[in-house]
Formats: C-alpha cells, sequence, structure tokens
C-alpha cells in the first residue's frame, strides 16, 4: 500500500481517540467487528478523495460495504464532524488557519452525460439559483454571525466569535428576518 494511501501513526493518534469503541452487545448476538477502525478509515478516505464507488475499492481495504456502514454509522454518530472540528481547531491552535474568514467553493459545472467538455450555464438560471443565494451568505464576512445561529462547536473558536462591527441587518434579503432577530440577541450575548 503507498504511503499517501494510508495514515501515518501520527495522524492515527490523533484521529483514534475520537472514534468510539464499538460495544458487543450483551446477548452475544451481532456482527462482530473483523477489521480495525485504522483500515477502514485508510478505505473511507480513499472512497472520498478519490470519488469511486464503495463497491471499487481496492481488495488492500476491508469491504466497500464495511467501510460503508462504518462510515454511515460515524456520520450518524457525529464522528466525523467531531474529526473535523477537532482538526480545525489544531490547525488554529498552531497558526496554521485562520478561521475568520470561510468561503465554500462556488464553482458551478453542468455535467452533461457522454459530454466531452462542460457547457457554461445561463447568466439568468445562475442568478435565480440557490447557489448564488448561498454564496452571498458564505462569502460574506458575516459568516460568523450565521455559524453563532447555528451554534456549531466551531463557532467557538476565538477567530469566529462576532466583534462589534458585524450587523445582523446586513443579513437582510438572504436570511429570514426571524434568523436576523436570534442572531442580533446571540449578538449581544457574545460580545457580553
Amino acid at each position: 500500500m503507498g504511503k499517501r494511501e494510508e495514515l501515518t501513526d501520527e495522524q492515527w493518534a490523533v484521529l483514534e481517540p475520537l472514534i468510539p469503541k464499538v460495544v458487543p452487545r450483551a446477548d452475544g448476538r451481532g456482527r462482530p467487528p473483523v477489521h480495525s477502525d485504522r483500515a477502514v478509515m485508510n478505505g473511507v478516505l480513499w472512497v472520498l478523495r478519490t470519488g469511486v464507488a464503495w463497491a471499487d475499492l481496492p481488495d488492500r481495504f476491508p469491504s466497500g460495504s464495511t467501510c460503508f456502514r462504518r462510515f454511515s454509522r460515524w456520520m450518524h454518530q457525529g464522528v466525523l464532524q467531531a474529526i473535523l472540528e477537532a482538526l480545525a481547531r489544531d490547525l488554529e491552535d498552531r497558526g496554521k488557519i485562520d478561521l475568520s474568514e470561510c468561503f465554500i467553493d462556488g464553482t458551478f459545472v453542468v455535467a452533461k452525460k457522454g459530454a466531452a467538455q462542460w457547457e457554461r450555464p445561463s447568466g439568468a438560471r445562475v442568478r435565480s439559483s440557490w447557489l448564488l443565494q448561498t454564496l452571498r451568505v458564505l462569502h460574506s464576512p458575516r459568516m460568523r454571525l450565521l455559524l453563532l445561529h447555528m451554534r456549531l462547536p466551531l463557532s467557538r473558536l476565538p477567530s469566529l466569535k462576532p466583534s462589534r462591527w458585524d450587523d445582523p441587518n446586513d443579513l437582510s434579503g438572504i436570511v429570514p428576518t426571524t434568523v436576523i432577530r436570534s442572531i442580533s440577541a446571540l449578538r449581544l450575548k457574545a460580545l457580553r
């Protein structure tokens, strides 16, 4: 297995404590875990990196169904979100990332079955799409206000704390008025 396809011992030491151990059922029934969490995580990361179907997972990893089943369980339990947040916190603590400004990739490519090249969408269709509305929010410096409203753990990071210059009214026309009122109350509470 190539080095880029496998978690290093150092990387696994960071991730392992975040993955809960499976407790066997008291009655002894159920499927016993055959593969280690590390082997499954390597398979999951390979699928996420390459974009192939679970069924096309190479034989050097656990089966696609095993990886998918554990991936689904980890998603449902919030394990993968906890991993992403822990990694973001670690990067921020080491000064390798600044989360005070967040962006989302706004690339819009229409995929046509059998087409040899991509087609640029019409301007009218893009302007009226949810994509533009999403980009207006996520490219906005008000992103931290929305994270505060959603009460995500990332919103507690120092670089995402709201400042006195953040005005929830700037989100008018992008989010509902009830959300703006909620953000205003949360912002005042956070600034105290």
